[in-house]
């Protein structure tokens, strides 16, 4: 379990190299399917869970960057997942037929100059398993970053996965928000997102109250309790009490799933 913590009032810098993590994906469901030139140049269907990414990168810290590298033109399947998340689409023509979009090259690049030209950011989160981001990887490192790598298991390389502070493995990803969204109370779900990705981070099922409610806010800007007719957030998990448990910790009030 991650026990990395984001420094306070450092930010997050998500980096996305979308066809790369998208295609090994379908090369899981169907071997050598990906690689055919009447398959990968066609309009796809959307297997990566864009959510389930970003809301790993919100329990390091408020995301100051979230770029995708692609060529877009066979990715609009992906629409709405990706204006929901506000992800920048940095568009990438292949120089040929058969060509690599070169997005890795891309992504690096601006990671580099990103880090060198914005001091707030603290960790640095890339979602792809080229061996061609090991030389980023130092860059990131040396600049005092913290680096986390995303990547499924079948098509990540390992020699760039040890290369990382910590690396986590897309499919890992999918068992945080496995539970089912039908919960009776609106906001119970996002705040058993909070709760398991807090506690994964920390290494521990307890988890300080005073923690909850920003990682909340930075799942879903959105979200108010006084929408479900509580007067604080406190209030509102005093009433989940048939999904939480809740100590006295040496600090602060500490909340775990029950």
């Amino acid at each position: 379990m991650s026990k990395i913590v984001a420094a306070e009032g450092r930010t997050v810098a998500l980096y996305w190299d979308f066809e790369n993590i998208h295609a090994g994906l379908c090369e899981e469901r169907e071997p050598g399917s990906y690689a055919r030139g009447d398959f990968r140049f066609k309009p796809q269907e959307p297997l990566v869970n864009v959510q389930a990414v970003v809301d790993l990168a919100a329990s390091f810290g408020p995301i100051s960057i979230n770029r995708a590298y692609c060529n877009w033109q066979f990715f609009g399947r992906y629409r709405d997942t990706l204006l929901q998340n506000a992800v920048e689409l940095v568009q990438l023509f292949p120089p040929g037929g058969t060509a690599k979009n070169g997005a890795d090259i891309k992504l690096c690049l601006d990671a580099t100059e990103d880090i060198g030209r914005f001091g707030h950011i603290g960790t640095v989160i890339i979602v792809g398993g080229d061996s061609d981001f090991m030389p980023v990887s130092q860059k990131i490192k040396a600049a005092g970053r913290t680096l986390v790598g995303v990547g499924t298991r079948k098509a990540t390389n390992r020699h760039w996965a040890r290369s990382c502070h910590e690396f986590r493995y897309y499919e890992n990803l999918l068992e945080v928000r496995e539970e089912p969204a039908a919960v009776p109370m609106p906001g119970m779900d996002l705040i058993r997102r909070a709760l398991r990705l807090l506690a994964e981070k920390r290494g521990d099922a307890w988890v300080d109250e005073a923690e909850i409610w920003p990682m909340v806010k930075r799942l879903d800007p959105t979200f108010d309790f006084g929408d479900h007719g509580f007067a604080t957030f406190s209030g509102m998990l005093k009433s989940l009490e048939a999904m939480i448990e809740v100590r006295t910790g040496e600090n602060d009030q500490q909340v775990r799933l029950r």
